[in-house]
């Protein structure tokens, strides 16, 4: 990465422009949303329904990265249990009876 951000300074620096290294904007959280109206949430048949609905959404805001990635991999994996842990308080809360939100929304912590 670095040899290429040589070369581009140099190309750039060869034709008289400055060379500015600019990162990519970054993208909005993925977001999905669980519902639970369906669900009695007060049976734990109901509380681990709602605990899988909300790990397949886990699932799908923070996305895969290839076996061959292990940064990539690193980061779906904190992405994951950062995300999980603030859907699952939320959850915490429609189970206490304390939030009557008939939706959970589920967002991507880091891309």
């Amino acid at each position: 990465m670095k040899k290429l951000l040589i070369l581009a300074a140099l190309a750039a620096a060869s034709f008289g422009q400055p060379a500015f290294a600019q990162t990519a904007p970054a993208a909005p959280p993925r977001t999905a949303v669980v519902q639970h109206s369906d669900l009695d949430l007060r049976s734990e048949s109901g509380t681990k329904a709602l605990d899988r609905r909300i790990w397949r959404a886990v699932v799908e805001v923070c996305g895969t990265a290839s076996d061959f990635d292990l940064s990539g991999k690193n980061d779906v994996r904190e992405c994951r249990r950062d995300t999980r842990l603030i859907a699952s308080k939320q959850a915490d809360l429609v189970v206490a009876g304390v939030s009557r939100d008939p939706l959970i929304q589920v967002s991507s912590i880091q891309n």
